[in-house]
């Protein structure tokens, strides 16, 4: 599933982050990695308060449906 689909509060891992190299490189450089744990603080009209590598980064929609998670 993508991010902007994930419940809140639930922990769930990044399989892959997805769009062009720019895109991917930014996310990255935020803390969204292939493998890294991420949990959805809060959600409001698409943009998502995420809780990753105990920091909480603001993004929004477009972003998040870049970022395929699975729950675990």
């Amino acid at each position: 599933m993508i991010l902007s689909m994930a419940p809140q509060g639930k922990k769930v891992n990044i399989i892959k982050v997805t769009g062009k190299e720019e895109m991917r490189k930014h996310l990255a450089n935020l803390g969204f990695v292939e493998g890294t744990k991420v949990q959805v603080i809060s959600e409001l009209d698409g943009n998502m308060i995420i809780n990753v590598k105990d920091s909480r980064i603001a993004i929004n929609k477009t972003l998040s449906n870049r970022i395929i998670v699975a729950e675990g």
